[in-house]
């Protein structure tokens, strides 16, 4: 089966300094004002959904095109340069009146990530940056993260929804991705629902976190979900019985063909309205940092869809690669072939 697949949205410079201490610590007790944090190195790498989903699956093996926008700018060329070690660089946009996006990402040992983030030309990205008629050659379309990008929201969602429906009506299948919002940005006070309404009918997967589809679809439910984990990580507090289930049921009514929801470090959960399964996490041998775990684990995902292998087999596939993941700073350092992957399965991989 396997065919071409194009990743296009949003893509960043990640900073990722890197903490001294193992030691897992509350965040509040970490960064506090007026404390010395001892580091170590910093990491640098290409971030968002078109590096970490796109990258993740040409190393995977896949045939993946990249389509992006990046400042003509320090920052920019050195996401074309890394971009260029995979041959990935021929889809960028180099824009002269925009930035680059950046990320600097906080990742203490043990604790969720923290992302001072400036969208940069992903602001400025719109349909007309797309070259859809070598989407129309392609088999798969991936778009990511349209809440860090300006037009993607904007105006209830059009631009997003005719991009999907342009690309769905060339005959592709379709997969969309989302990224946090900040409650207090536009983005925050957009109405998400009536963007999904618009968008979701020409979505085949569509592969959010828990905590981002919980804010934009039900946003009283998500409250609930802060105020229960105080400060905590949300995937530890919610069950699916409770919380994803009736969460993917609402998703689905707007009409998505299927829904994986990346619930943190217990697993995801798959639905297409008929099939209903929960895939835990496999044990990873150390957790460095969760810097792009959710995008790769998508792009396994897609690359294993791509091969025509079963949900189920897709899913195993998604969780070991997120797995393999966490064990590096960035987010392609960890990854191996499905080859190894499936053996470490096979020899009894334990899960958590």
């Amino acid at each position: 089966m396997a065919g071409k697949i194009i990743v296009a949205g949003h893509i960043c410079l990640d900073i990722t300094p890197v903490f001294a201490s193992g030691k897992t610590q509350p965040l509040a007790s970490v960064l506090t004002p007026g404390k010395l944090v001892q580091m170590k190195d910093v990491n640098i790498s290409t971030g968002g959904a078109v590096a970490n989903t796109g990258l993740a699956l040409k190393v995977l093996g896949a045939d993946a095109e990249l389509m992006g926008k990046v400042g003509d700018d320090e920052f920019g060329q050195i996401v074309l340069d890394r971009l260029r070690k995979y041959g990935a660089e021929g889809g960028m946009l180099v824009s002269a009146d925009s930035s680059t996006s950046y990320s600097v990402v906080i990742a203490p040992p043990g604790t969720d990530r923290i992302f001072l983030h400036n969208p940069g030309a992903n602001d400025t990205f719109r349909a007309k940056d797309l070259d859809f008629e070598k989407i129309a050659q392609a088999d798969f379309f991936h778009f990511g993260y349209p809440p860090i990008m300006r037009h993607m929201y904007e105006n209830e969602g059009e631009e997003l929804a005719g991009i999907f429906r342009r690309v769905k009506e060339a005959g592709l299948t379709t997969s969309l991705d989302m990224a946090a919002v900040d409650p207090d940005s536009d983005a925050g006070k957009a109405d998400w629902g009536k963007i999904l309404e618009k968008v979701l009918p020409y979505v085949d997967y569509f592969v959010p976190s828990a905590e981002e589809l919980c804010f934009m679809a039900d946003r009283p439910r998500y409250e609930e979900w802060m105020t229960r984990a105080a400060g905590g990580d949300v995937t530890s507090v919610i069950s699916v019985e409770e919380d994803i289930r009736p969460l993917a049921k609402r998703v689905l009514d707007m009409g998505a063909s299927s829904l994986l929801i990346k619930c943190g470090a217990p697993g995801m959960y798959f639905t297409d309205g008929k099939k209903e399964i929960f895939e835990r996490s496999y044990k990873p041998e150390r957790v460095l940092s969760g810097t792009g775990a959710g995008d790769t684990s998508i792009a396994a995902f897609l690359k294993a869809r791509m091969e025509g292998r079963s949900i189920e087999e897709s899913l195993h596939l998604a969780a070991a690669t997120g797995a393999s993941c966490v064990e590096a700073y960035d987010a392609l350092g960890g990854l191996r072939s499905f080859e190894e992957l499936e053996r470490r399965i096979n020899e009894g991989w334990e899960k958590l």
